[in-house]
């Protein structure tokens, strides 16, 4: 994954400090780097293809070295394969240091924010942006605030389910392709492609825009996945978890994610054991289990009947 340095430009809204060189470098990792150490002189480990942040102290510490010395170490590191150095509290660079970049075609951008603030949203949008991705085939809703992604073989109704949960008050993010994204270590977020935004088919209706039909406030753009509810026609010959003791996974992006498995059938209230699960996922996330509860319970009360 990558992201072009046109792009970074756009979306931050940043200074473009020497436009004359081509924003046509990518930049394939969230860390940062400031370059201190280098201005230093010490180039025995340089991470270059990272991002350079200058920030107050680097800027400072530039204006301390004398002027030969000053611009033989900035050429050095422009001597590298950076794909741009951005420098933070609308600093600047001097001119001559912006000559030594532009003449290696390197680019350098500008930003009001203080270092700090900088970095924290630079990591952010990188980690985001740069984050390993996939899709699956499913409904993602916001039910409770908990993320729900509604699965199952087409025609099983995940579509008309969202529909329900939408009129009683839920929210829509994707419907039929989950564009699913891995942040950090065990954090997964999904969202919808931008051509199915807002959008959601029905069979026998077609297509619908949700934000014209129930306003702004039945949809969002993303939300953490929390729970998978997986929906199945019934089969007589299985049997489902009436306890909710043995708890299942699906992992997505090698992130485990717990699935419950609803079975489908005429009369059943599919949009009602949806919330159920997300209610009782979100339950259980503040320290309280039903069904171990019950168990518990159970075990005590045949301890008192046996002796």
């Amino acid at each position: 994954m990558s992201i072009s340095v046109t792009q970074l430009i756009k979306d931050q809204q940043l200074e473009d400090l020497n436009p004359e060189i081509p924003s046509e470098s990518f930049i394939t990792t969230s860390e940062l780097v400031r370059p201190g150490i280098q201005l230093a002189g010490y180039f025995d480990y340089f991470a270059y293809e990272r991002m350079l942040i200058l920030g107050k102290v680097e800027h400072y510490y530039l204006q301390t070295l004398p002027e030969d010395l000053r611009n033989s170490r900035f050429d050095k590191i422009m001597s590298y394969p950076i794909p741009c150095m951005l420098v933070s509290r609308n600093l600047g660079l001097p001119v001559e240091l912006l000559k030594i970049a532009s003449d290696h075609g390197r680019k350098i951008l500008g930003s009001n924010l203080n270092t700090t603030k900088l970095i924290s949203r630079l990591m952010n949008y990188l980690e985001f942006h740069l984050a390993e991705t996939t899709q699956i085939h499913g409904v993602l809703m916001d039910v409770y605030g908990v993320g729900v992604a509604i699965t199952g073989k087409s025609g099983i109704g995940k579509s008309e389910t969202a529909i329900e949960l939408i009129k009683k008050g839920h929210l829509l993010v994707a419907d039929d392709t989950i564009e699913v994204k891995r942040i950090g270590h065990d954090y997964i977020v999904g969202s919808a492609p931008d051509l199915t935004k807002n959008m959601i088919e029905v069979r026998g209706i077609g297509i619908l825009d949700v934000k014209s039909l129930y306003g702004v406030g039945a949809i969002k753009n993303r939300t953490g996945i929390d729970i998978v509810v997986h929906l199945e026609e019934w089969d007589q010959q299985k049997s489902y978890d009436r306890l909710g003791l043995d708890e299942s996974y699906r992992k997505i992006l090698d992130v485990a994610v717990e699935e419950v498995v609803i079975p489908v059938k005429p009369a059943r209230n599919i949009s009602l054991m949806v919330e159920v699960a997300a209610r009782n996922h979100r339950q259980k996330m503040m320290g309280y289990h039903a069904a171990q509860a019950f168990s518990d319970r159970l075990t005590e009360f045949m301890k008192r009947e046996s002796s």
